[in-house]
Protein backbone atom coordinates (compact mmCIF):
# COMPACT_ATOMS: atom_id res chain seq x y z
CA UNK A 1 0.00 0.00 0.00
CA UNK A 2 1.36 3.40 -0.97
CA UNK A 3 1.69 5.90 1.88
CA UNK A 4 1.16 9.65 1.78
CA UNK A 5 2.89 11.61 4.53
CA UNK A 6 1.17 14.89 5.36
CA UNK A 7 1.14 17.64 7.98
CA UNK A 8 -1.74 19.16 9.92
CA UNK A 9 -4.81 19.33 7.71
CA UNK A 10 -5.85 22.74 8.96
CA UNK A 11 -2.59 24.32 7.86
CA UNK A 12 -0.76 22.19 5.31
CA UNK A 13 -1.82 23.39 1.87
CA UNK A 14 0.85 21.41 0.02
CA UNK A 15 -0.27 18.20 1.77
CA UNK A 16 -3.86 18.92 0.79
CA UNK A 17 -3.14 18.82 -2.94
CA UNK A 18 -2.11 15.18 -3.47
CA UNK A 19 -4.40 13.96 -0.67
CA UNK A 20 -7.59 15.33 -2.23
CA UNK A 21 -6.40 14.28 -5.69
CA UNK A 22 -5.98 10.66 -4.60
CA UNK A 23 -9.10 10.60 -2.45
CA UNK A 24 -11.35 12.13 -5.10
CA UNK A 25 -9.88 9.96 -7.88
CA UNK A 26 -10.31 6.79 -5.83
CA UNK A 27 -6.61 5.95 -5.65
CA UNK A 28 -6.01 3.88 -2.49
CA UNK A 29 -3.37 5.05 -0.03
CA UNK A 30 -2.53 5.05 3.64
CA UNK A 31 -2.40 8.45 5.30
CA UNK A 32 0.47 9.12 7.69
CA UNK A 33 0.11 12.45 9.48
CA UNK A 34 3.18 13.99 11.06
CA UNK A 35 2.02 16.71 13.42
CA UNK A 36 3.63 20.10 13.09
CA UNK A 37 5.32 20.97 16.39
CA UNK A 38 7.81 23.41 14.89
CA UNK A 39 9.81 23.80 11.72
CA UNK A 40 13.12 24.04 13.57
CA UNK A 41 15.73 21.51 12.55
CA UNK A 42 15.50 19.73 15.89
CA UNK A 43 11.68 19.54 15.97
CA UNK A 44 9.99 16.16 16.07
CA UNK A 45 8.32 16.93 12.74
CA UNK A 46 11.58 17.76 10.97
CA UNK A 47 13.38 14.78 12.44
CA UNK A 48 10.61 12.42 11.35
CA UNK A 49 10.19 13.73 7.79
CA UNK A 50 13.95 14.10 7.23
CA UNK A 51 14.20 10.32 7.39
CA UNK A 52 12.14 10.18 4.18
CA UNK A 53 13.38 13.05 2.02
CA UNK A 54 16.33 15.43 1.86
CA UNK A 55 14.35 18.68 2.13
CA UNK A 56 12.37 17.54 5.20
CA UNK A 57 8.99 18.81 4.01
CA UNK A 58 5.57 17.32 3.33
CA UNK A 59 3.91 15.90 1.34
CA UNK A 60 5.85 12.72 0.64
CA UNK A 61 4.47 9.78 -1.32
CA UNK A 62 6.08 6.40 -0.69
CA UNK A 63 5.20 3.69 -3.19
CA UNK A 64 7.18 0.53 -2.42
CA UNK A 65 10.81 1.67 -2.64
CA UNK A 66 10.01 4.90 -4.48
CA UNK A 67 9.92 8.14 -2.49
CA UNK A 68 8.51 11.32 -4.08
CA UNK A 69 8.66 14.56 -2.09
CA UNK A 70 7.24 17.25 -4.33
CA UNK A 71 3.50 17.79 -4.73
CA UNK A 72 3.64 18.38 -8.49
CA UNK A 73 5.95 15.40 -9.00
CA UNK A 74 3.51 13.29 -6.99
CA UNK A 75 0.66 14.44 -9.23
CA UNK A 76 2.63 13.62 -12.38
CA UNK A 77 3.55 10.19 -11.02
CA UNK A 78 -0.08 9.42 -10.19
CA UNK A 79 -1.21 10.54 -13.64
CA UNK A 80 1.31 8.17 -15.25
CA UNK A 81 0.56 5.31 -12.86
CA UNK A 82 -3.22 5.60 -13.22
CA UNK A 83 -3.85 6.73 -16.82
CA UNK A 84 -7.43 5.49 -16.59
CA UNK A 85 -8.17 8.17 -13.98
CA UNK A 86 -7.61 10.99 -16.50
CA UNK A 87 -6.01 13.24 -13.91
CA UNK A 88 -4.79 15.57 -16.66
CA UNK A 89 -7.23 16.69 -19.39
CA UNK A 90 -7.60 14.47 -22.46
CA UNK A 91 -6.71 17.09 -25.08
CA UNK A 92 -3.01 17.88 -25.49
CA UNK A 93 -3.59 21.64 -25.51
CA UNK A 94 -5.62 21.42 -22.32
CA UNK A 95 -2.96 19.27 -20.67
CA UNK A 96 -0.35 21.89 -21.50
CA UNK A 97 -2.56 24.64 -20.09
CA UNK A 98 -3.30 22.64 -16.95
CA UNK A 99 0.39 21.97 -16.39
CA UNK A 100 1.13 25.66 -16.93
CA UNK A 101 -1.30 26.89 -14.30
CA UNK A 102 -0.18 24.25 -11.79
CA UNK A 103 3.43 25.30 -12.34
CA UNK A 104 2.36 28.92 -11.90
CA UNK A 105 0.83 28.03 -8.54
CA UNK A 106 3.84 25.94 -7.60
CA UNK A 107 6.30 28.78 -8.19
CA UNK A 108 4.22 31.91 -7.81
CA UNK A 109 1.52 33.68 -5.81
CA UNK A 110 4.05 34.42 -3.08
CA UNK A 111 1.97 37.16 -1.45
CA UNK A 112 -1.12 34.98 -1.23
CA UNK A 113 0.83 32.06 0.17
CA UNK A 114 2.86 34.12 2.66
CA UNK A 115 0.28 36.62 3.85
CA UNK A 116 -2.78 34.37 3.74
CA UNK A 117 -1.55 31.10 5.16
CA UNK A 118 -4.02 28.24 4.94
CA UNK A 119 -6.15 28.07 8.07
CA UNK A 120 -9.36 26.24 7.19
CA UNK A 121 -10.99 26.60 10.60
CA UNK A 122 -10.48 30.37 10.83
CA UNK A 123 -12.67 33.17 9.51
CA UNK A 124 -10.58 36.32 9.14
CA UNK A 125 -12.32 38.73 6.73
CA UNK A 126 -11.10 41.81 8.62
CA UNK A 127 -7.54 40.55 8.29
CA UNK A 128 -8.08 39.92 4.60
CA UNK A 129 -9.37 43.45 4.02
CA UNK A 130 -6.40 44.92 5.88
CA UNK A 131 -3.93 42.80 3.93
CA UNK A 132 -5.43 43.87 0.62
CA UNK A 133 -5.15 47.51 1.65
CA UNK A 134 -1.56 47.21 2.82
CA UNK A 135 -0.26 44.88 0.08
CA UNK A 136 -1.40 45.86 -3.43
CA UNK A 137 0.48 42.88 -4.90
CA UNK A 138 -1.85 40.56 -3.01
CA UNK A 139 -4.83 42.11 -4.78
CA UNK A 140 -3.04 41.57 -8.09
CA UNK A 141 -2.63 37.89 -7.34
CA UNK A 142 -6.31 37.55 -6.43
CA UNK A 143 -7.18 39.25 -9.73
CA UNK A 144 -4.96 36.75 -11.55
CA UNK A 145 -6.79 33.85 -9.87
CA UNK A 146 -10.14 35.33 -10.86
CA UNK A 147 -9.01 35.79 -14.46
CA UNK A 148 -7.49 32.31 -14.68
CA UNK A 149 -10.42 30.45 -13.21
CA UNK A 150 -13.00 32.57 -15.00
CA UNK A 151 -11.39 32.01 -18.40
CA UNK A 152 -11.11 28.24 -17.88
CA UNK A 153 -14.63 27.84 -16.55
CA UNK A 154 -16.00 29.81 -19.50
CA UNK A 155 -13.93 27.86 -22.01
CA UNK A 156 -14.87 24.43 -20.69
CA UNK A 157 -18.33 25.08 -19.31
CA UNK A 158 -17.46 23.80 -15.83
CA UNK A 159 -18.15 22.43 -13.39
CA UNK A 160 -14.38 22.15 -12.86
CA UNK A 161 -11.57 24.12 -14.50
CA UNK A 162 -11.18 21.67 -17.39
CA UNK A 163 -14.66 20.19 -17.26
CA UNK A 164 -14.04 17.20 -15.00
CA UNK A 165 -12.10 17.11 -11.73
CA UNK A 166 -8.38 16.75 -12.15
CA UNK A 167 -4.96 17.81 -10.95
CA UNK A 168 -5.61 21.49 -11.62
CA UNK A 169 -8.65 21.54 -9.33
CA UNK A 170 -6.79 19.68 -6.60
CA UNK A 171 -3.87 22.05 -6.97
CA UNK A 172 -6.02 25.13 -6.47
CA UNK A 173 -8.29 23.66 -3.77
CA UNK A 174 -6.19 25.24 -0.97
CA UNK A 175 -6.51 28.61 -2.69
CA UNK A 176 -10.28 28.32 -2.36
CA UNK A 177 -9.93 27.77 1.37
CA UNK A 178 -7.72 30.87 1.64
CA UNK A 179 -10.26 32.99 -0.25
CA UNK A 180 -12.95 31.84 2.15
CA UNK A 181 -10.85 32.20 5.32
CA UNK A 182 -9.75 35.76 4.55
CA UNK A 183 -12.96 36.88 2.84
CA UNK A 184 -11.05 37.89 -0.28
CA UNK A 185 -13.53 39.48 -2.72
CA UNK A 186 -14.18 37.43 -5.85
CA UNK A 187 -17.09 37.36 -8.34
CA UNK A 188 -20.09 35.12 -7.76
CA UNK A 189 -18.99 32.66 -10.46
CA UNK A 190 -15.66 32.15 -8.68
CA UNK A 191 -17.37 31.71 -5.32
CA UNK A 192 -19.64 29.11 -6.93
CA UNK A 193 -16.63 27.22 -8.29
CA UNK A 194 -15.02 27.20 -4.84
CA UNK A 195 -18.23 25.82 -3.35
CA UNK A 196 -18.41 23.09 -6.00
CA UNK A 197 -14.83 22.05 -5.30
CA UNK A 198 -15.35 22.03 -1.56
CA UNK A 199 -18.49 19.91 -1.97
CA UNK A 200 -16.56 17.15 -3.75
CA UNK A 201 -16.35 14.12 -1.42
CA UNK A 202 -12.55 14.04 -1.47
CA UNK A 203 -12.19 17.74 -0.70
CA UNK A 204 -14.99 17.74 1.86
CA UNK A 205 -13.30 14.85 3.67
CA UNK A 206 -10.10 16.89 4.05
CA UNK A 207 -11.99 19.97 5.24
CA UNK A 208 -14.04 17.93 7.72
CA UNK A 209 -10.85 16.39 9.11
CA UNK A 210 -9.23 19.82 9.36
CA UNK A 211 -12.20 21.19 11.30
CA UNK A 212 -12.07 18.21 13.66
CA UNK A 213 -8.36 18.52 14.46
CA UNK A 214 -8.68 21.20 17.15
CA UNK A 215 -4.91 21.47 17.10
CA UNK A 216 -4.19 25.20 17.06
CA UNK A 217 -0.49 25.94 16.67
CA UNK A 218 0.77 29.35 17.85
CA UNK A 219 3.41 29.59 15.11
CA UNK A 220 0.70 29.08 12.47
CA UNK A 221 -1.72 31.54 14.06
CA UNK A 222 -0.29 34.84 12.89
CA UNK A 223 -3.55 36.75 13.23
CA UNK A 224 -5.31 35.37 16.30
CA UNK A 225 -4.65 33.89 19.71
CA UNK A 226 -4.34 30.15 20.27
CA UNK A 227 -7.68 28.77 21.34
Amino acid sequence: MRKLYIGNKNYSSWSMRPWVLMKQAGIPFEEVKLRFDSFAADSQFKQAIAKLNPIAKVPVLVDDELVIWDSLAIAEYLAETFPDKQLWPRAAADRARARSICAEMHAGFGNLRTLCGMNIEARLPDVGAKLLQEHPALGGEVERIVQMWGDLLAAHGGPMLFGEFGIADAYFAPVGTRIKTYGLPVPAAITAYIERVQALPGVKAWIDDALAENDFLPFEEHYRQQR
